[in-house]
């Protein structure tokens, strides 16, 4: 970690890498379906004849830029752009919607450079010893862990709590459709060919967020945005000032995004959730989430960027792969013969650090590439007639959907969910927490198969499930997640009533 690595990483050809990269992934991750694993997928071959330093930066910059671009689309259509922009869209597109949807993307970007360059440095500082962290989990302490993550749907809940817990165990039965994650038992498929590979993430994502949004943009005769003047900036400053205003909400969600990076299979959907639900339970009287607020978007979007640097460090440590795309860059790395693992510090030391400086670097040039592709893309959305906005959103949504497994049979069920999630919002039931459900359902299962398989075989399943120090952190936090939402409520209404008299 010295001068030579830093100005390895500068030099003008790993530079350009870190534009294009950062540039091209905003726009792929902006459209509905094109994730950062496709993104990435797709130019590894590129990489092949590269060094290994300057092809990591590539596609280190590829993910950092895709994760951002996500938020385009949530903020602009109400459709996550990626899975990790989930929670973008709940102040996003309200922002959006009364007009200040220029400050919500600039916003995004502040946010998304704070939590890339904290997660960046975390892996740069803290690489080996937060790798441990990952080796303490086991399946049990994943199981808690997604009990946590469905916890937060009281937190998403934000008219009926029984509604939102319907949505979630809805959720959790999509998941189970299909292969069994650990028996490969066939499950409620109906004897359908096509359910036998379930129901995949992004499509039900692009189906229950996409859908409900063209058909209301055709049954709607008014404008899709709010736009009281000519669209000219992204209006930076008021960004820039609301987010000084808000460091601490972004260094602790980058914190948190970083924390949750570290562990396999979370990602950044995970750790968006999380950090909103903390900046909400900690809201001020005057702050609304859910109906505008600049502080949950800056939460969501620091947390979803901090995994990038956070899930690099069990992937280049331990040779674990956090998420899809930290599998994909590993991949890589083994084509180029560098062996990944503890002593990888010390035996490819020039390929690690000038790889987590042109990170950096690439996370830097976000804040320009980014607010300068923002600006334009707002204004082609907020000025684009609907007769084209919606023909053209609905085939990128088709299009994403079937370049994922080349799969018809999936752009037929993506169709069909997002009737559903149109149909059942007329009810009150949100989208939120069915997808929240999908993602953790599966997590849910593997962890409380293998923990049962473990503790029966030990003969201590009390123990297993309930003796073990990190899963009685997890219990006891995912406690204070539900009864402290109650006990604030009972006190502001206590508080509200005491000035009333």
């Amino acid at each position: 970690m010295n001068l030579d690595h830093f100005l390895t990483a500068v030099t003008p050809f790993n530079l350009c890498l870190a534009l294009f990269g950062v540039a091209a992934g905003t726009i792929v991750g902006s459209i509905p379906g094109l994730t950062a694993t496709m993104a990435l997928a797709v130019l590894v071959p590129i990489t092949f004849s590269m060094d290994p330093a300057s092809a990591l930066i590539l596609l280190g910059a590829i993910y950092t830029g895709a994760l951002y671009g996500g938020a385009y689309a949530a903020i602009l259509l109400n459709t996550p752009g990626t899975p990790s922009a989930i929670a973008t869209t709940f102040d996003g597109y309200p922002m959006a919607k009364r007009g200040d949807g220029d400050l919500a993307v600039a916003l995004a970007c502040f946010a998304s450079v704070c939590g890339g360059l904290i997660g960046a440095f975390a892996l740069l500082l803290l690489a080996p010893p937060l790798s441990k962290v990952a080796l303490a989990f086991g399946p049990v302490e994943y199981f808690w862990l997604s009990v946590f993550g469905l916890s937060l749907i009281a937190s998403l809940s934000t008219g009926n709590l029984m509604k939102g817990l319907a949505g979630g165990a809805f959720g959790m039965i999509l998941s189970t459709v299909g292969v069994a994650e650990i028996s490969a038992d066939i499950r409620l498929t109906f004897g359908s060919q096509t359910l036998i590979s379930g129901f995949g993430v992004v499509g039900t994502l692009i189906g229950l967020y996409c859908i409900p949004v063209l058909i209301d943009l055709v049954a709607v005769p008014d404008r899709h945005l709010k736009v009281e003047k000519d669209v000219k900036s992204v209006r930076i400053g008021e960004a820039f000032g609301l987010a000084m205003r808000s460091k601490f909400n972004l260094i602790r969600s980058s914190i948190i995004g970083t924390l949750v990076g570290i562990l396999p299979g979370a990602g950044g959907s995970v750790a968006g959730l999380v950090a909103y639900s903390e900046v909400k339970r900690g809201a001020k009287p005057h702050q609304k989430f859910g109906e505008g607020e600049p502080d949950g978007i800056m939460a969501v979007e620091s947390a979803n960027n901090a995994t990038v640097g956070g899930g690099f460090i069990p992937t280049l440590v331990l040779g674990i792969p956090g998420t899809p795309p930290d599998a994909i860059v590993l991949g890589a790395l083994l084509v180029q013969g560098v062996r990944t693992g503890p002593t990888m510090f010390q035996q490819s030391g020039s390929i690690v650090y000038t790889f987590i400086y042109g990170l950096i670097i690439a996370t830097i040039m976000m804040l320009p590439a980014g607010l300068l592709i923002g600006r334009y893309a707002y204004k082609s959305i907020v000025t684009i007639p609907k007769a084209v906005l919606v023909p053209a959103v609905g085939f990128m949504t088709i299009i994403g959907t079937f370049a994922i497994r080349n799969s018809i049979s999936d752009v037929v069920i993506m169709l069909c969910l997002g009737v559903f999630g149109w149909v059942v919002a007329r009810f009150g039931f949100a989208a939120s927490p069915i997808v929240l459900g999908l993602i953790l359902g599966p997590i849910a299962e593997q962890g409380f198969v293998q923990g049962w398989t473990i503790g029966a075989a030990t003969n201590n399943l009390t123990g297993m499930f309930f003796g073990r120090p990190i899963s009685q952190g997890i219990i006891a936090f995912t406690l204070i997640t539900l009864v402290l939402p109650v006990f604030m409520a009972r006190r502001r209404a206590k508080a509200t009533e005491g000035a009333t008299e």
